[in-house]
């Protein structure tokens, strides 16, 4: 039996490349399949998308070779900031405050936005003889004792010998293996743009908690932050539609003015908010890594570093197999991908999902009780410096680009 690489990877966004390259660094021959052409996906403008590269996950771009392309456009994060409040009444008394400067490492993490991310990640992998790339959609897929065979909707088919699916939350690779989900919306729809404001903001990134959503002011290289602001899907919907300034002025009272005037800086989106976790995270020659294993609320910014993680602890798993002359694509060999990943996800997902419905609401005696927790936490240094840890990313069994 021939096969046209021995790994397949549906979904060419960020996880994709981010796995095909130090697979690809390893030894491994891989196909990614995606359905946008190269151009619309190395041509996209600012969408609004912004990352909280933790900490770990930057060592991971930097040991595969992408964080020099982007390095000139990232944000070092210096300081973290939460608090509780009501729009136009100022911050609770109460609240976070987590500087790098507590841990050795350096800061906690970095803001970048998609789009350079993306475009490093295409010419990265057009520079690797190890990939390749094919612009066309899967419309089935078969697995048997040796293989997996996908056929795409121009009619050609592909075989290697595992298939990854990394194409989101609504995972068609998940759904043809007959992976079932859980999950549920939020009623909630973010926000998204850029500002430019009067002041610098020194690195610190703010979490405004009110009570439909949160707010996140996220700092961008110069007088530029990203906003995620979270609203009840109608109240959204009514925000999105008015005109750019009027739009500032429902922002305005929500922002404050620590950062003096502001601006919008290019487009404003929206992306509806929901929860969705794969019931398994692998199948038969069959693994799934990121949005397609587990979508969460963006509340904690850890969307793409729990991707990353799952990226780094497979190429960690599949690489030991080969190593020790094993069936990479093997059951027991991807039960041990799904055994490291799956709890911690479901923990981080079900943490952030927990803390959305404690503090998008209104009612006084959670108001209490989550003003005091963070009063606490932020009093005592040892609590403090384990939360400012877990922002880096640098907690857990940690694969071993991440290190």
């Amino acid at each position: 039996m021939t096969f046209d690489s021995d790994i397949l990877i549906v979904g060419g966004g960020l996880n994709g490349p981010a796995l095909a390259l130090p697979l690809a660094q390893k030894g491994f021959s891989v196909t990614v399949i995606d359905a946008l052409s190269e151009t619309v996906r190395k041509n996209a403008a600012f969408d609004g998308r912004a990352y909280a590269l933790a900490l770990a996950s930057k060592r991971l771009l930097e040991r595969i070779g992408i964080w020099a392309r982007v390095a000139e456009h990232s944000q070092p994060m210096l300081e973290i900031k939460a608090s509780d409040g009501r729009a136009g009444q100022g911050p609770a008394p109460f609240f976070l405050h987590f500087d790098a400067a507590e841990i050795e490492e350096g800061p906690m993490g970095f803001m970048l936005e998609d789009r350079f991310l993306r475009r490093a990640f295409l010419e990265a992998m057009a520079g690797e003889p190890r990939i390749a790339q094919v612009e066309d959609r899967v419309e089935a897929q078969e697995v048997d004792a040796s293989g997996v065979t996908l056929t795409l909707a121009s009619g050609k088919t592909l075989r290697g010998r595992l298939l990854v699916g990394c194409d989101g939350r609504q995972s068609g690779t998940a759904s043809r293996a007959g992976i079932k989900r859980t999950g549920w919306d939020y009623g909630q729809t973010a926000l998204v743009c850029a500002i430019e404001h009067e002041r610098p903001h020194h690195g610190i990134a703010h979490q405004f908690f009110m009570p439909h959503g949160p707010l996140a002011i996220l700092p961008l290289p110069g007088n530029v932050s990203s906003i995620v602001w979270s609203e009840t899907h109608d109240v959204a919907a009514e925000i999105n539609a008015l005109s750019d300034a009027d739009y500032l002025e429902v922002l305005r009272p929500r922002f404050g003015d620590f950062l003096g005037e502001i601006r919008l800086k290019g487009k404003r989106f929206t992306y509806p908010l929901n929860l969705t976790i794969a019931h398994a995270f692998v199948a038969d020659r069959l693994a799934l890594i990121g949005d397609a294993a587990h979508g969460m609320h963006p509340i904690a910014g850890q969307g793409l570093n729990a991707g990353l993680r799952d990226v780094g602890a497979l190429v960690d798993v599949l690489d030991h197999a080969v190593r020790r002359g094993e069936d990479f694509a093997s059951a027991s060999v991807l039960a041990r991908y799904q055994e490291w990943r799956r709890f911690d996800t479901q923990t981080l997902a079900m943490a952030t999902d927990l803390t959305n419905k404690m503090f998008s609401n209104d009612n006084p005696l959670l108001r209490l009780a989550r003003d005091f927790g963070m009063g606490v936490v932020n009093a005592v240094p040892g609590l403090r410096r384990g939360f400012i840890r877990e922002a880096a990313g640098l907690t857990g069994e940690l694969p071993e680009l991440m290190r």
